[in-house]
């Protein structure tokens, strides 16, 4: 190495420290883990308009689906795709009743979203968002994209225990 090459490493400044991927910021072939169960992000949907996200996660076969949402702080629930049907946008109840359940609808709202990866939603879109909760916790989300509807069952996740493990 010559002479010059290492003075001017003596003066060459340090590459600095990558920043570390928020839950909010994972993207397809990220592994995160939630409630000690290690998933791979295999899709994303983003609503940029409410800082929220709803992550396609898989673990083998299973799949489940990680809403997170930046408010007064992160908001973690952790879904899985349930068997139902709905007619019409014009017919979504504020009350609904499943498996001896009732929930009862929270919050409703649309926004421009963005896809990545494998979604239920293959293209970006408006969205239509129904948020229901039954008296004993239990979450129930509906979707409404391009004629579509995903229904979901989930649980708040407490943000101890969801944590990235690699981000690319």
């Amino acid at each position: 190495m010559s002479i010059w090459k290492r003075i001017g490493n003596l003066f060459a400044k340090d590459e600095p420290p990558r920043k570390e991927k928020s839950m909010l910021q994972l993207a397809p072939g990220d592994i995160c883990e939630v409630s000690l169960v290690t998933y791979e992000v295999t899709g994303r949907v983003s609503n940029f308009g409410r800082n929220a996200a709803l992550l396609t996660l898989r673990d083998g076969t299973a799949l489940a689906y990680l809403h997170i949402e930046q408010r007064e702080e992160l908001r973690y629930v952790l879904y899985k795709a349930i068997d139902g049907r709905l007619d019409s946008l014009a017919e979504i109840p504020a009350t609904m009743e499943l498996d001896d359940n009732v929930y009862y609808l929270e919050e409703e709202y649309e926004g421009h979203v963005s896809v990545a990866g494998q979604t239920p939603f293959m293209n970006a879109g408006d969205q239509h968002v129904w948020q229901y909760q039954s008296d004993d916790g239990r979450l129930l989300r509906i979707e409404w994209q391009n004629g579509r509807f995903m229904l979901y069952e989930g649980e708040k996740i407490i943000p101890g225990d969801v944590r990235v493990i690699r981000a690319s």
